[in-house]
Order: C-alpha cells, then structure tokens, then sequence
C-alpha cells in the first residue's frame, strides 16, 4: 500500500516553525523579515500566486510588499525598480513573478536581481554556488522537494534517480541536488526529455521518478516499477466539467493506476505545490537572518 506525501500538511508544519522563528527574533527587538513580489499585467495564474505568497507571509509574521506594473511597463522601468530593491536596506528578499511579457527580458530581468536578495534562487551565481554544493537560495520547487523527501524518510542514497524535464526552474536543478553528497542526494539521477530514446526503459529502473515536463498524466503505470516512489511536479490546468472553473489541475502522473505500485507519492494537487511558497518563505527567512554568504 502506498504512502500519500502530503505537502499541505507538511507545508503548513513548516510554517509554524517559521513563524516560531520570526517571533524569537521579533522578540529579540529584530525587524520580522520582509519580502516584496513584482508582478507585470494580469495573467490570471501569477495573480493568484501573488495572493497566496502574499497571504502566507502574513501567516509567519513576515512583512510583504506587493509591487504591480502594468503589461505595457518598459524594461528599463521594471530594471530601475529592481535597483532600487537591490538598494533597499529595510527589504531582505524579492522576487519577479515570471512569465513577463514578450518585450521585457527574462534573463536580464533575473541577472539584475542582487543575488543575496534573489530568494527565488534563480540568479546564475545562486544557480552556480548550488551546483557545487556552496551555501545559496535554492529555487522554491526543488527546495520544496527535498524537504518532502526529507520529512518521509525516503532513502535517496545510491538509489537511481530518474527526472523527466531538463528546465532551469525544476529539472536541471533537482537533478544536481539529488546528486550531491548526504542526505537527501548521493542518489544516481539519470535526466531523461523529450530526445531520450528508450525512456521507459529508464524509468523501470528508477527507486525514485520526479516528473516535471508538463505533460498531463504522462508517466502510466507501465513506466514505473513496484515500490518506487514518485514525484509530480505537474501542474497542467486541464477543462473539467467536475469544477466551477471549468478547469482542474492535473499532474504528469496518471495518479489513479500509478499509485498502486508505489511506496510513495505526490498527489496534484496538495503535494509538491504548497511546498514551493513555504520554499520561498524558508530563503527570505535565510536571508533575514543573513545565513547564506
């Protein structure tokens, strides 16, 4: 029988610990940490993370600040404010909700972030020091893995390890994580995408399968072997008509007849998904605390 990795549960565990903290350091006469999210127009899914992240600020004590641009905002402009961020001595962390639009830089966008404010962990120094193993700001959605794993137990040491998806944002970093020496890591990750030939081959040999390629119900129970324990970073908005959106969430795993085989696994929604707030909530909590560098 499987074992449901419940990242709700798990997520709102961790943010009363950070909220243990900000109220030591509060009551040590410190300011509580203070993070600041940028978004750029209005796409429906970024506005509704920016009112969860800022909601759970509120909920650890943290101080947030919530900066809105229009679409039409030129790159120079959004650069300038990101400069007065870097500046800001009062502002531990911010963060750029991506995706921006089509005439503002994305990269630019990120590298102009101060890396010891960038608490997405997205700048190509944060990227860099993790791939090496030095202190830094993991990105939010492989933090938040590590730390599911970590808090079921699931023995990651020589196992093989195989993640579907090679983007900057989940798959190249999980991979490298997974690799690196202790505990979660030490695993043997093999990084499978869309040019990987005999890919269910591969992932019949996986003790641990993270799914992130944004393919509804793309791993099937033919692709996983008994007792593995398997991941789902998707998070695909599918139509429904179960639901009064219209649309429901759906995962890159075929949840229903893969979860028989399994010793462990995410459910979408309610796994890895409430892990990548509290993710960004642990960093700006780093670096408030001045931690990291």
């Amino acid at each position: 029988m499987y074992q449901l990795i419940d990242g709700k549960a798990i997520s709102e565990q961790v943010k009363l610990e950070i909220a243990e903290e900000v109220k030591l350091m509060v009551d040590a006469g410190k300011r509580p940490p203070h993070l600041a999210v940028i978004i750029v127009g209005h796409d429906g899914g970024s506005e509704t993370y920016v009112a969860h992240k800022v909601k759970s600020c509120e909920q650890v004590g943290f101080k947030s600040t919530k900066i809105a641009f229009e679409a039409n905002v030129t790159e120079a402009e959004l650069l300038s404010k990101i400069n007065e961020l870097n500046r800001d001595n009062e502002l531990d962390g911010f963060i750029v909700q991506l995706p921006l639009p089509k005439h503002i830089s994305e990269q630019k966008v990120i590298e102009s972030i101060d890396y010891h404010k960038d608490v997405d962990g997205f700048h190509p120094v944060n990227v860099g020091r993790m791939s090496i193993g030095l202190p830094c700001y993991v990105s939010a959605t492989p933090y938040g893995i590590l730390e599911l794993i970590k808090r079921y137990n699931i023995p990651t040491s020589g196992k093989n390890c195989v993640v579907i998806g090679r983007s900057n944002i989940v798959g190249k970093p999980i991979a490298s994580l997974m690799m690196q020496k202790g505990y979660p890591g030490d695993a043997t990750v093999t990084v499978c995408h869309s040019r990987t030939k005999n890919l269910k081959e591969i992932c019949l040999q996986a003790d641990i399968i993270i799914a992130a390629l944004g393919q509804p119900g793309f791993l099937s129970a033919d692709m996983v072997k008994e007792g593995a324990s398997v991941i789902d970073v998707g998070t695909t908005r599918v139509p429904s008509e179960k639901t009064k959106s219209g649309f429901r969430l759906s995962g890159d795993v075929k949840f229903d007849e893969v979860a028989p085989k399994c010793s462990f696994i995410t459910p979408v929604p309610g796994g890895v998904g409430p892990m990548t707030i509290v993710s960004l909530l642990k960093n700006t909590l780093l670096a408030a605390k001045k931690e990291i560098y």
